[in-house]
């Protein structure tokens, strides 16, 4: 009976001693788990469009609920169009905004007139070489047709948004998002960056 004893004990004693090793690691791997969910920022009520995991122009991953809580600029680009200099009134709405919480996010597409050729390195240089932009590129994309984007097919949907989807018709299109990532604008092509009624809108969102 002794010896059933000491070895009850001995078990109890082994079983306490696994409890205090395991459960840390457990609630190492929850800790873990909950650092992924805050950093990719997307929740069950949160808007749909931070649901989009993107490819950034490096290759980097990234969710668009990054953004959560900023005012979201997505512009379809091009690198050999008439409007490519927009990337200059770009830049500087990134440099005036970027710390009220302005986010603008390039999308190069080669859907107008193959405006937009290269390769995702290429586009990067080119950029950074001749507007220096510091804001998110990201790899390039269909904005249009069979194999559009869902980004862009939830952007220009008329059922999920009668007033601003439909069909993008150039480069250089812009949506504004605010800071719950619903649009609240969209301004076609011609329109530059820069032009009244974009900057009016943007500092509304930023409110």
């Amino acid at each position: 009976m002794r010896i059933r004893k000491e070895v009850t004990v001995r078990d109890l004693f082994t079983m306490a001693l696994l409890i205090l090793v395991v459960s840390p690691l457990y609630s190492n791997e929850e800790d873990e788990l909950a650092k992924k969910g805050e950093k990719d920022h997307v929740g069950q009520n949160e808007h749909p469009i931070y649901r989009h995991k993107m490819k950034k122009i490096n290759g980097e991953s990234r969710s668009l609920g990054h953004y959560k809580g900023k005012v979201m600029l997505v512009v379809n680009v091009a690198s050999k169009c008439g409007l490519t200099p927009q990337y200059h009134q770009l830049v500087k709405l990134d440099e005036k905004y970027r710390d009220e919480g302005l986010a603008i996010l390039g999308f190069p597409a080669n859907n107008f007139g193959s405006q937009e050729p290269g390769s995702n390195g290429e586009i990067r240089e080119f950029c950074s070489a001749n507007y220096g932009v510091r804001f998110d590129m990201f790899e390039k994309v269909s904005v249009m047709g069979e194999d559009i984007h869902p980004l862009f097919r939830e952007l220009t949907s008329r059922e999920n948004d009668a007033e601003y989807g439909g069909e993008i018709k150039w480069n250089f299109t812009k949506f504004l998002a605010d800071r719950d990532g619903k649009v609240v604008a969209r301004f076609e092509p011609q329109t530059k960056p820069d032009d009244p009624e974009v900057i009016k809108a943007i500092e509304k969102a930023l409110r």
